[in-house]
């Protein structure tokens, strides 16, 4: 059992056309419910809603202070490597973009460690890029224990793995990975994913599933916004979420909408999404779904980050720099994509205070690894 088969009897036409013919009447109907179901969501996230934003932000930013308080989350990325044996055409990383390729070795990522923790966060993502041979299981393994050594809550963003790989990850610290499907749309992954392991459609949305089977504790969800409708997409990823909360409970779940950034290539947007419909897909997300976690990246502008973060979002990356070694020797290099929030994180922290909330600078304490590793033990003993 996986995600694919659940995916192989959505009809992507169908649920576009779904989305788009629903009526001021759905809208109304979804939100006069305390309990909302994924038709309730489609409603939500139609063009008909648009005109009902005030009322959904209103009560998106009542459940989100329900569940989380006036609590924000911060993260920072750590990009370890831009090598990559994949050919995508939204990534500055593309195997076919000339750039200089680099891979941090365990004393650089330790000074990038030691830079990151000045700055006070202890939360860290580990990014790279997707090559299999050098950027690998081994490598992760290698970089994992001097990572650890500095935060106590570590999530990655690297290529797909297998769920013996996850395993190996968990037990050497790993508490989330996110991966992002990109599109839900077959035909526009396949146009958009041109060499590499990443052009494997199927094995990236059976990704969570194998996560969920290895006991990570936060899993990741979301499409890159621009490649396709982002309101049908964004209907298959609250499918995807649907399936997986129910599947694997004991998990827990993040959505992030990424919009597509300028970088090397330059492709430009086939859906453009814009503030006021980003402002839409949160409020719509929270109403459908009050537990899940959502994050807002430095890809978004200062002035978009500060107003739309009481309506939904429970965490945020902040100082982000998205070239290895980046925070050791900030010397501009090629990025994967450009940052358009470029506040200092103690900027960003002292906005998010004037705002009213607390600023949360990790996501778990190491205890609860004690704590989970000795279950899993229990959990093998047991066969």
């Amino acid at each position: 059992m996986s995600f694919s088969k659940r995916w192989a009897a959505l009809d992507w036409d169908h649920h576009r056309l779904s989305i788009y013919s629903k009526t001021r009447q759905d809208v109304e109907r979804a939100l006069a419910k305390s309990s909302r179901n994924l038709d309730d969501f489609a409603a939500l996230i139609s063009p008909a809603a648009e005109a009902y934003l005030e009322a959904m932000a209103q009560q998106s930013a009542a459940l989100t202070r329900q569940r989380f308080g006036y609590t924000m989350g911060f993260y920072i990325p750590l990009y370890l490597s831009n090598l990559c044996a994949n050919v995508c055409t939204y990534c500055g990383f593309s195997m076919e973009n000339r750039i200089k390729r680099r891979t941090l070795d365990e004393a650089e990522i330790a000074a990038e460690c030691e830079a990151i923790k000045k700055m006070g966060f202890d939360s860290v993502l580990l990014v790279t890029g997707e090559h299999e041979t050098k950027v690998g299981l081994e490598y992760f393994l290698r970089a994992l224990p001097v990572v650890k050594q500095y935060f106590h809550h570590v999530a990655m963003e690297v290529q797909p793995l297998d769920t013996e790989a996850y395993r190996a990850l968990v037990a050497q610290g790993v508490d989330a990975v996110m991966v992002y499907q990109e599109t839900y749309h077959a035909p526009t992954y396949g146009e958009h994913h041109k060499r590499g392991n990443k052009t494997d459609f199927h094995y990236r949305l059976q990704t969570p599933d194998r996560l969920a089977q290895a006991g990570v504790d936060k899993i990741g969800l979301g499409a890159l916004i621009g490649l396709e409708d982002w309101r049908t997409d964004s209907f298959f990823t609250a499918q995807h979420l649907d399936y997986l909360e129910k599947q694997y409970w004991q998990s827990r779940y993040s959505l992030s909408f990424p919009r597509l950034r300028p970088c090397a290539g330059a492709l430009q947007p086939k859906s453009v999404m814009t503030d006021k419909q980003l402002v839409q897909l949160i409020c719509a997300y929270r109403l459908w779904n009050p537990q899940v976690e959502l994050s807002l990246s430095t890809r978004e502008s200062p002035h978009f980050r500060d107003n739309v973060l009481p309506l939904g979002v429970t965490s945020l990356s902040a100082a982000s720099k998205t070239q290895p070694g980046g925070y050791a020797n900030p010397e501009p290099q090629l990025e994967q994509f450009a940052i358009s929030d470029e506040r200092s994180a103690a900027e960003v922290a002292a906005s998010v205070r004037a705002l009213g909330f607390e600023v949360v600078w990790k996501d778990w304490d190491n205890i609860y690894d004690i704590a989970r590793q000795a279950q899993m033990a229990s959990q093998t003993a047991a066969g």
